[in-house]
């Protein structure tokens, strides 16, 4: 199925069925920059709530990018459920993991969304639970700091092995890892950030390498890099083993759906 790359362009559109395998993750990658403008185009699309919610953002940068991820998101669980996206209402978790509520809740489609400066990341899957997350790089701050409050010990062995250049980068790494994982789990901040350890080397597709106190929960997940753009690092983290990702990326991105 062909569509537009271009999410910027206004002849985007998913309107016809999109199709979900059950041993598919789906990732969108979209250039919120890009999107921003076109404002009232995507909060016609948005609930009351969300619309509300858009309104308390104090900078109008942030409004714009809050609006066109959830117009794309609902443009996108749309076309896997073959409705009209502003028909769908959103639960939340006690852990404020977002999931479809009312009449969608049982088809079995699991979505996360992140975003960070101009890149949004959505992930789609059925039946599996999903958690992605993207940071864009910054050096602002003293990265072995931050990590010896948060990261496991492992972890912070990898990080203190990194030239100084180099540090900032696989603190990131690190971080988006374990921010995937506990996303995906539900878990929040219940969840300590030093209970697992998860790899910091570049492009690992085989990321969580131990959780604790139970060993075997690391073997229901698969914890991976993915592509996020110059000057962004992302990772995604789904339940289960044997399934394979398709990346559908907009042009301001400088991809193509693969």
């Amino acid at each position: 199925m062909q569509f537009p790359t271009n999410i910027a362009d206004p002849r985007f559109s998913v309107t016809h069925p999109l199709p979900l395998g059950d041993d598919e993750v789906q990732l969108w990658r979209v250039d919120l920059g890009a999107v921003g403008a076109g404002e009232d185009r995507w909060r016609a699309l948005l609930s009351e709530d969300e619309q509300k919610r858009a309104a308390r953002f104090h900078f109008s940068r942030d409004r714009q990018r809050f609006v066109a991820a959830r117009a794309l998101l609902r443009m996108i669980l749309g076309a896997y459920l073959a409705c009209d996206g502003k028909e769908l209402t959103f639960s939340y978790s006690e852990k404020e993991k977002p999931g479809l509520s009312g009449s969608y809740a049982g088809r079995g489609i699991e979505f996360n969304v992140s975003h960070s400066g101009v890149v949004a990341l959505l992930g789609f899957a059925r039946g599996r639970e999903i958690g992605v997350d993207v940071e864009q790089i910054r050096t602002d701050f003293e990265a072995e700091a931050i990590a010896n409050r948060f990261f496991s010990p492992q972890e912070r062995e990898q990080l203190s092995a990194f030239p100084p250049a180099e540090k900032h980068a696989a603190f990131f790494r690190c971080w988006t890892r374990k921010e995937a994982y506990i996303k995906a789990t539900g878990a929040g901040l219940s969840l300590p950030l030093s209970q697992f350890d998860v790899s910091i080397a570049e492009g690992d597709t085989d990321a969580l390498h131990a959780t604790r106190p139970d060993a075997a929960e690391a073997e229901r997940w698969s914890l991976r890099e993915v592509p996020a753009g110059p000057g962004y690092v992302a990772a995604l983290c789904v339940s289960g083993r044997g399934w394979r990702m398709r990346a559908w990326c907009d042009e301001a991105a400088g991809k193509n759906p693969a």
